[in-house]
């Protein structure tokens, strides 16, 4: 069974961070931004079935859940713990093959900036409960879109995409750009 075990804060309001007992997912992340989206997800889609959700992120052992501005946490965490400890995590749709997360493998560049991310910059946007996905790259310009509590924050948005670009640029290329797409 599935449990809440504890709650954590995140530098944006709007979002909470669920840490569970048990894994959800071992390598994939997981970023619905509608209900819509979440359709084939029945982890994700019975979240946003409790109301006021924005956006829900998983990965590894955790939730993120942001939710709008006028919705209320304490109308939102019973149900969703409640949700959670009724949730089957087997109905969780499989994750694909490691490698699928590479798919700009065959780009040197590419390869080395996701394994900079990996190593500098998802584990303390994880912390954060967020992530972060690269889109790809268009010349010097990398693309990139938050996930997670990450999505709207505007510290992510402004000042953590700056420090990106400089590690990037320091590390491999100086005349790289990073832009969110």
């Amino acid at each position: 069974m599935l449990i809440v075990q504890d709650v954590d804060l995140t530098p944006n309001a709007q979002a909470l961070k669920f840490i569970l007992n048990e894994k959800l997912l071992n390598y994939e992340t997981r970023d619905f931004r509608s209900k819509e989206e979440a359709e084939n997800d029945p982890l994700a889609k019975g979240i946003f079935e409790i109301g006021g959700i924005e956006s829900v992120f998983y990965m590894d052992r955790f939730i993120t859940i942001e939710k709008s501005p006028d919705a209320s946490w304490g109308n939102i965490q019973m149900p969703f713990v409640n949700f959670i400890k009724s949730f089957d995590k087997n109905l969780i749709p499989p994750e694909k093959e490691p490698d699928a997360r590479q798919k700009f493998e065959h780009n040197e560049t590419l390869r080395k900036i996701n394994e900079i991310l990996d190593i500098r910059v998802r584990p303390a946007l994880a912390g954060d409960g967020g992530g972060l996905e690269v889109i790809g790259l268009e010349g010097n310009r990398l693309l990139i879109r938050y996930q997670g509590a990450c999505g709207t924050c505007t510290s992510a948005i402004q000042g953590t995409l700056i420090a990106i670009e400089n590690l990037l640029k320091r590390e491999l290329n100086s005349d790289l750009e990073v832009v969110l797409g």
